[in-house]
């Protein structure tokens, strides 16, 4: 067994390819009309058959509210791994992401969290 979809709710899809894809630089997979939404994933570059990330529309009544609670008590909804945090923070940082939490090293793993501009805090984390 083994993970193939991942997904994160996200409150515009277009505006959340761009962050993904632009900024954050995943590619994407799939893009399948589906009435007012899409199905929707991004993946890896490194991994371009790997797990996928669904950008799953926030419609259902339950979503947002869930979102929100994250958000304001400061959890993020998922973690992605990346080599260097620091980097990437810098990267980011200069493409004008948001983050609520810098690189802070935290015994065996450094991690940052970043606002991905769809209602979702997004943690960044390297293994030390």
């Amino acid at each position: 067994m083994r993970i193939h979809l991942a997904s994160i709710l996200v409150d515009d899809q277009a505006k959340a390819l761009a962050f993904y894809t632009d900024v954050l630089g995943f590619v994407k997979k799939n893009d399948v009309p589906m009435g007012v939404f899409s199905w929707l994933t991004v993946v890896s570059p490194e991994d371009p058959d790997g797990v996928e990330l669904v950008l799953e529309p926030d419609q259902h009544p339950a979503a947002k509210p869930f979102k929100a609670a994250l958000v304001d008590d400061g959890i993020p909804f998922t973690s992605f791994a990346v080599t260097d945090v620091h980097a990437e923070y810098e990267r980011l940082t200069k493409l004008g992401v948001v983050f609520t939490q810098p690189p802070t090293s935290m015994g065996p793993v450094t991690t940052a969290v970043l606002d991905d501009t769809c209602g979702n805090l997004i943690q960044l984390a390297h293994m030390n």
